[in-house]
């Protein structure tokens, strides 16, 4: 299950009593509410050792970094003076303030944990609660910025891994199915994105009417529903088009493997089709985390900050790395120079792995639903 959900995040929004919405407020009056809650945020014992910070004085390839592990909205990286963001050290809790309501605090989970992120996230409200005034009506619930998000103020999310849907072009009808169930389907990096690496999230929309609890179960049982439909359609293609499932797979892993420039798109469109191959069990010695982390590490802003072929202080502590003086020495690289690195990477880290075994699901009696990640 795992293999096609990649994480799971609960997200809430909420506004303080007596202080305009951040869109509305003059700067001198975000300031002051930064104030108030980073000092509030802080203080919570889950942020012991996080990292805190005011967006005004984050690079704008700190902030990228951010916006690429899913840590803060593109919104929210632009904003300056009058925005913050508090993060715990291990980068499965953050904070983001002033952003479109004074805090939009979330829980990220690996995996499919939508309630494990729901009950994180849950007791940091309920923290946060006692500490500060938040806007509330008893008719309506909590008060919001934007009218979609009163009531529960949650959003409820899943990050799924879709190849097969895409490659046997089934994935539309699915979206729409999903749209009709009152569900939103957007790309990598939410609305308005493109769905690159065949990840799509899957989020509720309605956010008033409905119990937290409830809009957690109903958004589980539609990511099990896409979960079975990914199977069956890599199942499909492993039995009636194995060869054109493979050729996909060949190619991407030989471009992968030898290119010389590669543009981010490129890369993770084809870093998809290797990991689905790992799925399938056509790399049977290789750890599925050496093609989830390339997925992170050949985004731009994760890239400015590698050395080729090695990750700059390892995918992880991003916490401790973040904001520290050696961002200002380095300089802005051009998309060409990006593409080049990006390719010196992919053949540095895929030098020593195996290309792609297909012989055992080609042969009479292959089981061709295990490989497709079934029971």
């Amino acid at each position: 299950m795992d293999q096609i959900v990649l994480s799971s995040r609960v997200r809430l929004a909420r506004n303080l009593q007596n202080f305009a919405f951040p869109g509305w407020a003059k700067k001198a009056e975000r300031v002051r509410s930064l104030e108030v809650m980073r000092a509030a945020v802080e203080k919570l014992p889950v942020m012991a050792g996080g990292f805190a910070e005011s967006m005004d004085n984050l690079s704008a390839i700190d902030k990228q970094i951010l916006v690429e592990r899913h840590l803060i909205s593109r919104e929210h990286a632009i904003k300056g003076g009058g925005s913050g963001l508090v993060l715990d050290r291990s980068e499965s809790l953050s904070v983001m303030i002033n952003e479109e309501d004074h805090l939009r605090m979330q829980a990220l989970r690996a995996g499919f944990q939508l309630k494990e992120a729901w009950q994180a996230v849950d007791e940091m409200d309920s923290a946060l609660e006692s500490r500060l005034p938040f806007a509330f009506s008893p008719d309506l619930g909590y008060l919001t910025a934007c009218p979609t998000n009163v009531g529960t103020g949650i959003r409820v999310s899943a990050m799924l891994h879709l190849p097969g849907l895409v490659l046997a072009e089934l994935i539309n009808p699915i979206v729409q199915s999903v749209n009709k169930l009152g569900l939103a389907v957007r790309g990598l990096y939410g609305e308005g994105t493109e769905a690159l690496g065949n990840v799509f999230q899957v989020s509720n929309q309605m956010t008033l009417g409905e119990t937290e609890a409830e809009i957690v179960e109903r958004l589980s049982k539609v990511v099990h529903q896409m979960i079975e439909h990914e199977l069956n359609a890599r199942q499909k293609m492993l039995e009636e088009k194995p060869r054109v499932l493979f050729n996909h797979i060949g190619r991407a892993f030989g471009i992968l493997s030898n290119a010389h420039s590669i543009s981010s798109k490129e890369a993770m469109n084809l870093l998809s089709l290797v990991r689905l191959a790992h799925d399938l069990r056509m790399f049977p010695t290789v750890p599925r985390a050496l093609f989830d982390e390339l997925l992170l590490v050949t985004q731009p802003a994760h890239l400015q900050r590698s050395n080729p072929g090695r990750p700059e202080g390892g995918e992880r502590e991003l916490v401790r790395r973040i904001g520290a003086e050696e961002r200002d020495v380095l300089k802005k690289m051009g998309a060409e120079e990006r593409d080049v690195l990006r390719a010196d990477l992919l053949r540095a880290r895929l030098a020593d792995v195996p290309r792609p075994v297909t012989t055992q699901l080609t042969q009479p009696g292959g089981d061709a639903n295990k490989a497709a990640g079934g029971e």
